[in-house]
């Protein structure tokens, strides 16, 4: 299964959001605490350029808290500054807001040795689909500013959004890239639904995610689904999803059990967990 999807719309928004980089004081690059590396579009560096950066680990609490943490450890190690928030709960904004303040450092010393007065920080937000941009930004605002919705694509223009005296903030749409070059990244933002199910064969992408938490997360299917350690270990994937279907009463309706394994993992009922870390993938990036 070759996973591809890059609609007009986004080639669009990366034109509009080079026009709009030169405007702002600072760039929330917001990733998928899931799938930090995965859910990065790597286009972004060089776009970004030398711009000051803060790397958003969004929607920490279905992730892993131990792997979120080597996550950010590991920005760190690169000199990027990152922070993990649960913006459902509107949890880590005011610590938004302090990292932004100490990385623009440097831009406040300026205005004050011009004599100037510090006015609002212009920042914009940018990251794939269904990250939850818009959601940072109706807790920024306190109100339902940005449209949001639980599937890729809502957002498909850009809008700046004013927030008292402190900050203005641009919402973008979301950005892939125009090919997934390593098809384990498209499976992984494929779990975590930053990529239209209708393009997908949701089996394959359940098949996917249950052989990586069996490895990684053992227990947590047979706990779920009511299964023997055996059944979860030792079955093949398709009749280990085959069991959750019939634990589901679903019978033999394998699609219907893989629907539903898919929206349950989404939605943290699995439990909390990432699908790649800091050590997963140094291997890649060397070879670059």
């Amino acid at each position: 299964m070759l996973i591809q999807w890059y609609p007009g719309h986004m080639a669009k928004a990366k034109r509009q959001f080079q026009e709009k980089l030169k405007l702002v004081d600072v760039v929330y690059e917001l990733v998928d605490a899931r799938i930090p590396y995965s859910s990065k579009n790597p286009d972004l560096d060089d776009l970004i350029g030398n711009k000051p950066r803060i790397v958003v680990l969004m929607k920490s609490d279905l992730a892993d808290p131990k792997r979120t943490n080597q996550w950010i450890s590991e920005y760190e190690k690169q000199g990027i500054a990152a922070l993990s928030i649960n913006a459902k709960e509107g949890q880590g904004l005011k610590e938004v807001m302090k990292l932004t303040k100490k990385v623009l450092q440097p831009l406040y010393d300026k205005w004050e040795s011009k004599g100037m007065k510090p006015r609002a920080i212009r920042a914009v937000c940018v990251g794939i689909p269904n990250v939850g941009k818009s959601t940072l930004i109706n807790r920024f605002a306190r109100k339902n500013i940005a449209r949001t919705g639980n599937k890729p694509g809502v957002t498909k223009a850009q809008q700046w959004i004013k927030y008292g005296k402190e900050l203005e903030l641009l919402d973008t749409p979301g950005i892939l890239w125009p090919k997934f070059e390593d098809q384990e990244v498209a499976k992984r933002l494929a779990v975590t639904g930053a990529i239209k199910d209708t393009l997908l064969h949701l089996d394959d992408i359940a098949l996917y995610a249950m052989g990586y938490i069996r490895v990684n997360y053992p227990g947590s299917m047979a706990e779920r689904y009511k299964l023997t350690t055996e059944e979860e270990q030792e079955q093949d994937l398709p009749d280990l999803l085959m069991s959750i279907t019939h634990k589901r009463g679903f019978k033999d309706d394998y699609e219907r059990g893989a629907d539903m394994f898919i929206y349950e993992l989404r939605n943290g009922q699995l439990g909390r967990m990432t699908f790649e870390t800091p050590d997963d993938i140094k291997p890649e990036a060397s070879d670059d």
